[in-house]
């Protein structure tokens, strides 16, 4: 995800001379289906071939060995090399204008353009486009909505009559009134009276919206992703990593830090930011804040003791303590490759690429994205069950664990409602917590 913003500024550069083809050699069960490349195609705003190496047969022949991967092919069909890895876009750029220089001397490089049906011409415009997360307020009777591919928060009553939009739609990061601010892909959120605060996901920055003013600015982060770990500090002036989501507690807000793979806090008040919890090093382990080891975090909640997380790359649901000297405790998952759909207690339960949480009367509901369900689970004694959904993609309303849905994403409760971010469905699903029928929210007036 943060090579193809990259190597987009590269495909216009030099588009008469490059040829991008992705190859998609799934770790998921799920990522290998066709209509779910075909989504995360369209999520994703990609405009070249993509493969479906869903067999690793591509992967094999190319030797590769680590996600992402880049080969370099010369004009002739010659490998030239390959990149292991994220990457600067000034190297890159070097390189390909001396390739480009080198095989235009021995008139090699063909110019002739390239037509390409995109898969973005196939669809339709639609009220929301793959929302990721969404946040129920009861006090104010207010749901925010991250409607992230249209880059702009959308916001409703409870019942989903539009009352705001909140930025202009195109990618961008500026700050300014509701009608010219702009995000790239927005995710979490968090709410403190009139103030909401938004995970800029890849701006690499988080925002503060004056509800009552419409104004939008910048709070953290340079707009910028960082390329190596660091200690944090002054929030306006560092680079952050792919903040995904955000809890509030008290005067600290906690981010779920999926591109670092670590939990980090920012001070309200002071304007600073750290790290939190995890070393940054991509595993599963459990031990102290610092000592942790996190994988791609892309949810978190807290019930005011503990922060709680999903741990997304491990398909895992963890803890954190919230007094700075605490540990991080795995409650259901085991390892990077460890993954499925099975329900049961502690180290039976298989998860696959959760990434949204919430925290109600008890519980824990996790949205098991890859496995299109809602699961529910009991932090004390790691208990796991299906909760909403049948498992197969889809969008189907009515009793519970019939309903369909097609990559969940964010959940949030409020007046006895379960609000469900329903991303490949472009959609806000309504579950009652005592009947578990489940609905969709019509947006009316947006």
């Amino acid at each position: 995800m943060h090579v193809f913003p990259q190597l987009r500024k590269l495909e216009k550069k030099y588009a008469d001379e490059l040829v991008v083809v992705g190859v998609h050699s799934a770790k998921f069960a799920a990522e290998k289906d066709y209509e779910n490349v075909r989504k995360a195609v369209l999520r994703y705003e990609i405009e070249h071939p993509v493969v479906n190496d869903k067999d690793f047969q591509v992967w094999q022949q190319y030797g590769a060995r680590a996600w992402p991967t880049m080969m370099f092919i010369d004009p002739e069909g010659k490998v030239l090399g390959k990149h292991e890895g994220e990457f600067a876009v000034a190297d890159l750029d070097s390189l390909l204008s001396k390739m480009i220089a080198e095989y235009d001397n021995n008139q090699l490089v063909n110019r002739a353009p390239l037509t390409l049906s995109l898969e973005k011409d196939k669809e339709w415009d639609r009220a929301l486009s793959f929302p990721g997360k969404v946040l129920a307020d009861e006090a104010s009777d207010r749901l925010f909505i991250a409607d992230s591919n249209h880059n702009r928060i959308v916001v409703t009553d409870l019942r989903g009559k539009a009352i705001a939009t909140i930025g202009d739609g195109e990618r961008g990061l500026r700050d300014g009134g509701f009608d010219e601010a702009q995000f790239y892909d927005p995710q979490g959120m968090a709410l403190s009276g009139d103030t909401l605060y938004v995970a800029d996901t890849k701006n690499h920055a988080l925002r503060s919206v004056d509800l009552a003013n419409q104004s939008v600015k910048t709070i953290a982060g340079t707009g910028e992703q960082a390329r190596r770990f660091h200690q944090g500090g002054n929030a306006r002036f560092i680079q952050l990593n792919s903040p995904w989501d955000l809890t509030l507690e008290g005067s600290t807000l906690y981010i779920a830090m999926a591109g670092f793979h670590q939990l980090w806090s920012y001070d309200l008040n002071t304007q600073e930011a750290h790290p939190y919890a995890g070393n940054g090093r991509e595993r599963i382990v459990d031990g102290s804040l610092s000592n942790a080891e996190l994988a791609q975090p892309s949810g978190i909640v807290s019930d005011g003791a503990k922060l709680y997380f999903t741990d997304s790359e491990t398909s895992a649901v963890r803890s954190a303590d919230l007094n700075g000297k605490g540990r991080v405790t795995t409650i259901v998952g085991l390892h990077l490759f460890e993954f499925g759909d099975v329900d049961g207690i502690g180290d039976e339960v298989r998860l696959q690429h959760p990434i949204g949480i919430e925290w109600h009367d008890g519980a824990l509901y996790i949205a098991d994205t890859y496995n299109n369900k809602i699961k529910r689970i009991y932090p004390t004694t790691r208990g796991a069950s299906s909760y909403l959904g049948i498992g197969t993609p889809g969008h189907e309303d009515g009793a519970g664990v019939f309903a369909q849905f097609h990559e969940p994403a964010g959940l949030s409760a409020a007046r006895g409602k379960l609000y469900i971010a329903d991303t490949n469905n472009h959609a806000i699903r309504v579950a009652d917590l005592k009947t578990q029928e489940v609905s969709t929210l019509e947006i009316a007036g947006l």
